[in-house]
């Protein structure tokens, strides 16, 4: 074979074997670069995760907690005296009697100005319209005896839902009786929602038996 024609093939098989290396090197450092971004996609999914899902747990426990309107005042206002509407139904907080009423369960109703007074001292109302089904009256009853204080319970009969549970400031609105959140929003809410924290005394089942 002619010298310079082997020298040739030698050169070229040389050529082709560094090509052959530098292309496997080059797919070596492609998967190893994609294998960086797949362990950075990973570590960024795990330390993310905990934050939505705290994030979104929030924003559901915020919406089985009812609604929230803004106080539109703190002032005392005369017994029968007149004043703008109320942001809410029932009323979560604004002008209210001097006075509030004693704690505890009632088969009767209640002006909601004065009512509006416990929910400033940080009580918490459970309003029911008069046709509720009498075993969920029983079953309001109930819980609101499991607390034995800051709750009372009267009849209402301008809810526009079967069940309202009322804290100052907060609304949660309900047909039919879901303890679990009642249970939940009296947590939230009762003893640390209005501005004055103001313990009761004397709560009882005042209704006729």
């Amino acid at each position: 074979m002619d010298s310079n024609l082997q020298t040739k093939n030698e050169y070229e098989l040389k050529k082709k074997e560094k090509e052959e290396i530098a292309g496997t090197e080059a797919r070596k450092k492609m998967i190893r670069k994609l294998l960086r971004w797949l362990l950075l996609l990973i570590v960024i999914g795990l330390l993310a995760w905990p934050i939505y899902g705290y994030f979104t747990k929030t924003a559901t426990k915020q919406a089985d907690l009812g609604e929230f309107f803004s106080a539109q005042s703190r002032d005392h206002i005369d017994i029968g005296a007149s004043h703008p509407a109320y942001n809410s139904n029932p009323p979560t907080g604004g002008w209210h009697y001097a006075s509030p009423t004693q704690t505890g369960i009632y088969d009767k109703e209640f002006s909601d100005e004065q009512l509006i007074h416990n929910l400033e001292h940080s009580h918490v109302w459970i309003a029911y319209k008069p046709d509720l089904a009498t075993d969920q009256i029983e079953a309001l009853a109930d819980i609101a005896k499991s607390y034995g204080s800051k709750i009372i319970m009267t009849k209402r009969a301008a809810n526009d839902t079967k069940i309202a549970i009322v804290a100052w400031e907060h609304l949660l609105k309900m047909d039919a009786l879901d303890e679990a959140r009642i249970r939940d929003f009296i947590k939230a809410y009762r003893g640390t929602a209005g501005p004055e924290k103001i313990q009761d005394s004397g709560f009882k089942d005042f209704r006729q038996k």
